[in-house]
């Protein structure tokens, strides 16, 4: 039997970026049950790919009971609601099996990660408060692609002189915009950029000068995405929620290394179990931005350990 329902956790705080702000994470959370074993899977739909709460639930509703993984690649669109269910699945196999997933997987024990920690949207004297507050982290993530960007990565850099810095535009940038602001990007010592341009305009990246790295977002979603990439991108920014789940996220990894693209792995606004299965695709990556349970005033029970920037792999109470 499959489940599913909305779950509402508060965040600490505001949470804004170019698209709009937020006070709560809405996530759909799934629950398999089969032989007296429960698998649980949780996702975030976002409205950006035509997502709402509504939807994902009826995609997961319109399953069949038996549904098993590999049928589900086919049943099932890359999106949030596949990411739920694939998850649940690996999580329900893992506990019949009394195996681990990273076993399942053909994988090394999986290590604590090393994560970016965001900072949301603000005026600049804000996010300056907010870079003092979080200078001890070794990698901050500031959200970008307004009129005001530079102000704001100005008083970033000046509250947390010591920290490496990736920037997220949001697709909120043109072709021009991004060329003017890259020497400065330089300057400030930014690591990273995520989709400067909108994913349906970034042919225009082609032949920029490339004076820092460049990660698609937007742009990537499962294998089928890899193609259109290539001249345009450096990293590919892989999401669970964007692959449909862990099945097609190690995939991609894969054939994202191969095809000679550098790996960031990021999330949602969501809840350690949305963050779980992708501390697996973190392992190795360069860049890892799995802060989501950080921004929650409360998270799940037997969430993930954070230690400082680090988070940890999770225990199997949770999942896997």
């Amino acid at each position: 039997m499959i489940q599913a329902k909305v779950e509402i956790f508060p965040l600490a705080q505001v949470f804004r970026i170019s698209r709009g702000a937020r006070t709560q994470a809405e996530v759909v959370s799934v629950e398999i049950n089969r032989n007296h074993f429960t698998g649980h899977g949780e996702c975030v739909p976002y409205a950006r790919y035509n997502e709402t709460l509504g939807s994902v639930i009826q995609q997961i509703e319109s399953l069949p009971a038996d549904i098993d993984r590999k049928t589900l690649q086919t049943k099932l669109p890359a999106g949030a609601a596949r990411n739920a269910v694939d998850c649940a699945l690996w999580d329900l196999e893992s506990k019949m099996l009394n195996q681990p997933i990273w076993q399942l997987a053909g994988m090394q024990m999986p290590k604590k990660a090393l994560t970016a920690f965001t900072l949301s949207l603000d005026e600049p004297e804000n996010m300056l408060k907010q870079a003092k507050y979080n200078s001890n982290r070794p990698l901050l993530k500031i959200k970008l692609g307004t009129p005001n960007d530079m102000p704001r990565l100005e008083a970033v850099r000046l509250g947390a002189p010591n920290s490496e810095i990736i920037v997220d535009a949001n697709e909120g940038w043109n072709a021009e915009t991004y060329t003017k602001l890259a020497p400065d990007l330089v300057r400030l010592g930014v690591k990273l950029v995520e989709q400067p341009l909108p994913a349906n305009q970034d042919d225009a990246l082609i032949g920029l000068p490339r004076p820092l790295p460049i990660c698609a977002d937007e742009s990537c979603h499962d294998r089928s995405s890899l193609r259109q990439l290539v001249g345009k991108y450096d990293y590919v920014n892989i999401k669970l929620d964007k692959t449909g789940g862990l099945t097609e996220a190690l995939l991609l990894k894969n054939k994202a290394l191969e095809d000679g693209f550098k790996i960031m792995v990021g999330c949602m606004v969501g809840s350690s179990l949305a963050m779980a299965p992708a501390t697996l695709i973190a392992q190795n990556a360069t860049f890892v931005d799995l802060d989501g349970p950080l921004l929650l005033s409360q998270d799940r029970h037997h969430g993930l350990l954070y230690e400082e920037s680090w988070v940890y792999p999770p225990v199997r109470e949770l999942w896997g």
